[in-house]
């Protein structure tokens, strides 16, 4: 092993961990943005808000939902802990709003 391999290889593994990482955060927003469309479509039936949370909570363990009225929509934010090694060690917090046409009322 060349002295230039041993000096590139570290910052080559951090380059890698830091990629893995941010697709791992990616992941994770785009589960909970979804995740948070279906509790809003769900609140838009005219389900209750623990059928909602109970469908959040499966599809993004730890999320928690809040629900809120625009006019003729219906909201639902949802915020999570982002999973994993980058949660832990960052403690960041995801959160997604979506809304959907209030048609049960």
């Amino acid at each position: 092993m060349t002295a230039e391999f041993a000096a590139v290889l570290p910052a080559v593994v951090l380059v890698l961990a830091v990629c893995l990482s941010g697709l791992q955060v990616a992941t994770a927003q785009l589960r909970l943005q979804d995740a948070s469309a279906d509790a809003s479509r769900s609140l838009g039936r005219g389900d209750p808000p623990s059928v909602a949370a109970n469908r959040l909570a499966l599809a993004v363990p730890g999320a928690t939902l809040a629900q809120s009225r625009r006019g003729d929509l219906v909201c639902a934010a949802a915020s999570a802990h982002l999973p994993g090694a980058p949660g832990r060690l960052l403690g960041l917090r995801l959160r997604a709003e979506s809304c959907a046409l209030d048609g049960g009322r």
